[in-house]
């Protein structure tokens, strides 16, 4: 059994890093030492696990199954080691995370950084993208998502804080165009939307009953960066919709003027997410309670 375990955190480490160099650099292997670790992984399997190129390394079919397999037996073996000591043991190992890009940089990226100062032990690996990633196919230990969770079997999560968000435009915009006073006003302004891949994400508000409105939006400026909307809006190109901790200090020192004060505005969930299993590493459990700790305050602005 010991035999048939060597060389599966070096199989694991290549398949992750896309190539025996980069492995190599991550682990402090030679390519040539990894390399000639795959090949004697390969041949004690009977089986090809890579396509091998120049440049880089691909999984085969058989070696993309062999992979989900370790990956599964590696995490399992990471989360009984730091359940065996009951969470006592300072976190170590790498931490694997992905986020939104814009609070995944500017909230969650500090709270987990400082994590990383006071555990040395602890090696952060980020991915920021608004495209949710497949926890397990891609390997991560923990995913931030912002709305509603994602119906998917086999994820835990916990809330970790709420993102409100709020109409508003800088004071030259409405000297100029006037200040909207209703919600049917706004189709009359020059709109900031978000949109993705061809999708604008309508603006939602509460009304006093519970209900939820949803406004169709359109206008001259479609962003798929609400930080660009942001320094859209503060220029006075029109009125927008947008998180007020990312408009915070634009709000208090008068560069934007939120609109509707009387009105609340409408709130994501935030939520950490992570494969469920029986056990939860101890690096994931001390990451989920930082988050939680810290990013409440954080996101609160405006």
């Amino acid at each position: 059994m010991i035999d048939r375990l060597d060389g599966i955190g070096l199989f694991v480490q290549v398949a992750e890093a896309g190539s025996f160099a980069l492995a190599g650099d991550r682990i402090g292997l030679s390519r040539s030492a990894v390399g000639k670790g795959i090949a004697r992984l390969e041949a004690r399997l009977g089986a090809r696990l890579f396509h091998r190129t120049t440049r880089s390394q691909s999984l085969t079919e058989a070696g993309q199954a062999f992979y989900e397999r370790c990956r599964r037996i590696l995490g399992e073996l990471e989360a009984a080691e730091a359940d065996l000591d009951g969470g006592r043991s300072a976190p170590s190992g790498r931490l694997k995370v992905t986020a939104p890009v814009l609070v995944g940089r500017r909230c969650v990226a500090p709270v987990l950084l400082d994590l990383v100062r006071r555990h040395p032990a602890l090696r952060l690996e980020m991915s920021f993208t608004d495209r949710p990633a497949d926890l397990v196919e891609d390997g991560f230990d923990l995913a931030v998502r912002v709305g509603p969770l994602p119906d998917v079997a086999g994820l835990a999560a916990r809330p970790v804080g709420r993102i409100t968000a709020a109409v508003c435009a800088a004071p030259a915009y409405l000297e100029r165009h006037g200040t909207p006073r209703t919600l049917e006003d706004l189709p009359g302004h020059a709109l900031l939307v978000y949109g993705r891949a061809g999708r604008l994400t309508p603006w939602r508000f509460p009304e006093p009953d519970g209900r939820l409105r949803d406004l169709a939006v359109d206008g001259p400026v479609r962003f798929d960066d609400l930080e660009a909307i942001a320094d859209a809006a503060e220029a006075g190109a029109g009125v927008t919709w947008l998180p007020c901790w990312l408009i915070a200090d634009r709000l208090r020192d008068g560069r934007l003027i939120r609109l509707f004060p009387d009105r609340p505005g409408f709130t994501f969930d935030v939520h950490a997410l992570w494969p469920q299993g029986r056990y939860l590493p101890s690096k994931t459990r001390a990451a989920i309670d930082a988050l939680a700790a810290r990013l409440p305050a954080m996101l609160e602005g405006g």
